[in-house]
C-alpha cells in the first residue's frame, strides 16, 4: 500500500515537472530579425548561437527588408535585431519606430558607408567620376533599391552632377559578382559600399573621397529590441544589453568565414563561441 502511494505521488511529481519543463521550454523560445548583409548574418547568427548553446533558448531567426525588420520589432512580432546602422543609414526607419522600440546601444563602431573603388582606380574622389565615366561604364554599381545606401547615393548622383553615369540596382551578392569580374579583367568598377564587409579583405579597395559628406561619416551597428522585453525576458534582456563585437576587425573576420566555400554560419558562430570564451562569458554576465 506505501509502495503503492508513494508510486502515485511520484508519478505524480514526474508529471508536474514534465509539464512544467515543457511550459519552461515554450516560453523560452526568440525571435530575432535581420537584413540579409553579411555583417547583419554574422551578428545574428552569434546571437542565436549564445542564446542556444549557452543559454538554452530556441531562437527563430528571419531575414527580412530593412523596412519590415524595424515594423516587426515595433509591433512586437520579433524580440529584437542587432544591426540598426545609426544615426545615418537606417535613419528614417528609426525614426518612424523609436517610440516602441528601445536601443540597448551599439554593438560595434568604425562603420562606415561610401562609394569604393579597386585601388588600382587613380582617381580620389567621387568628384572626378564624371571626367572618367567611360572607362566606368557609365555605372556605379548598386545593391537593393530599398537600403538607406542607395538612397544616399541617389542624393550623391544629383549633388555631385553625375550625368554621365546611372546608378545601378541590384543586390549585395550583385554587387559582389560586378566586383569580381571587373577586378579579374582590370576594369575600372566604382560600387556602393561599407564596411564592415568581407570584400574589402578578399580585395585591394579604397573609398572615394566624398568632400560633401552626403554618404555621411562614421556609423555604429546598434542593438534594438521591443518595448517589454526586459519584463518579459529578463535574461535574454541583459545579454543582448551586453553583446558587442571587440571592433570592426573582429566582426569582419567571422564574415570572413562565413564567405569560404561550404561555410556554415552556425557552425562558425560556435567556432568564435569556442575561441572567445572569456568574451562570450562577459556578454553572460
Amino acid at each position: 500500500m506505501k509502495r503503492s502511494v508513494f508510486l502515485s505521488l511520484f508519478t505524480a511529481f514526474m508529471t508536474l515537472m514534465i509539464l512544467g519543463s515543457g511550459t519552461a521550454l515554450a516560453q523560452k523560445k526568440v525571435r530575432l530579425a535581420y537584413v540579409e548583409w553579411d555583417c547583419s548574418a554574422a551578428s545574428t547568427h552569434l546571437v542565436q548561437a549564445v542564446l542556444q548553446e549557452k543559454m538554452g533558448y530556441e531562437v527563430e531567426i528571419l531575414p527580412v527588408a530593412a523596412a519590415a525588420m524595424f515594423q516587426a520589432l515595433a509591433t512586437g512580432n520579433v524580440d529584437g535585431m542587432v544591426t540598426a546602422w545609426l544615426p545615418v543609414t537606417h535613419e528614417d526607419y528609426y525614426e518612424r519606430v523609436k517610440n516602441r522600440v528601445e536601443d540597448l546601444g551599439p554593438i560595434v563602431g568604425g562603420a562606415k558607408l561610401g562609394w569604393a573603388v579597386p585601388s588600382y582606380v587613380n582617381i580620389d574622389s567621387i568628384e572626378e567620376i564624371n571626367d572618367h565615366a567611360a572607362k566606368f561604364k557609365n555605372r556605379v554599381v548598386g545593391i537593393d533599391p530599398g537600403a538607406g545606401l542607395m538612397r544616399l547615393s541617389e542624393q550623391a548622383m544629383k549633388d555631385y552632377g553625375l550625368n554621365k553615369m546611372q546608378l545601378m540596382e541590384g543586390s549585395g551578392a550583385t554587387m559582389t559578382a560586378a566586383l569580381d569580374t571587373a577586378i579579374r579583367r582590370n576594369e575600372w568598377v566604382v560600387v556602393t559600399a561599407w564596411s564592415p564587409h568581407w570584400m574589402f579583405g578578399a580585395w585591394d579597395l579604397k573609398y572615394l573621397d566624398d568632400p560633401k559628406g552626403i554618404l555621411g561619416g562614421e556609423e555604429f551597428i546598434h542593438t534594438l529590441v521591443r518595448k517589454d522585453l526586459k519584463k518579459d525576458m529578463p535574461e535574454v534582456y541583459n545579454f543582448l544589453k551586453n553583446f558587442a563585437w571587440k571592433d570592426a576587425g573582429q566582426l569582419q573576420m567571422v564574415m570572413a568565414w562565413d564567405q569560404e566555400r561550404g561555410a556554415d554560419r552556425y557552425e562558425n558562430a560556435k567556432r568564435f563561441i569556442k575561441e572567445n570564451e572569456e568574451q562570450v562569458k562577459g556578454w553572460l554576465k
